[in-house]
């Protein structure tokens, strides 16, 4: 039985996509891991916000830039009035699909494509 799931993106700069999603998204860190702790990276990190986990690595082999994650939330047009107010650029502003959600699609610093659906 499959129980969760957490997507794992590629970042190139540990400390941009930290102050991007923390600073800007409202997810906390929760977990860093270095190799090296005197060096900002490499770095594999968690992260979360409310019930939803997404993890970031910028060592090598943990994928490649523009991943992309789904988040599911109650209100779409609620994160969008908060992203905006915080100043993240929105790569497609909330629209209802025709398969039947509304969706609004935010890209990190690395080109990660972070869809929010309800």
């Amino acid at each position: 039985m499959i129980k969760l799931a957490v997507p794992v993106l590629h970042v190139t700069n540990a400390a941009a996509a930290q102050e991007f999603y923390c600073g800007k998204l409202g997810f906390h860190l929760d977990f860093a891991y270095r190799s090296d702790e005197a060096m900002a990276d490499p770095c594999y990190m968690g992260l979360s916000r409310d019930k939803a986990w997404i993890h970031l690595s910028s060592f090598s082999g943990d994928g490649t830039g523009g991943g992309g994650a789904l988040f599911r939330v109650d209100s779409v047009d609620e994160l969008h009035a908060e992203f905006v107010v915080k100043g993240v650029a929105i790569a497609m502003e909330p629209v209802d699909q025709t398969w039947g959600t509304r969706e609004m699609y935010v890209k990190d610093p690395d080109g990660n494509s972070l869809r929010f659906q309800c």
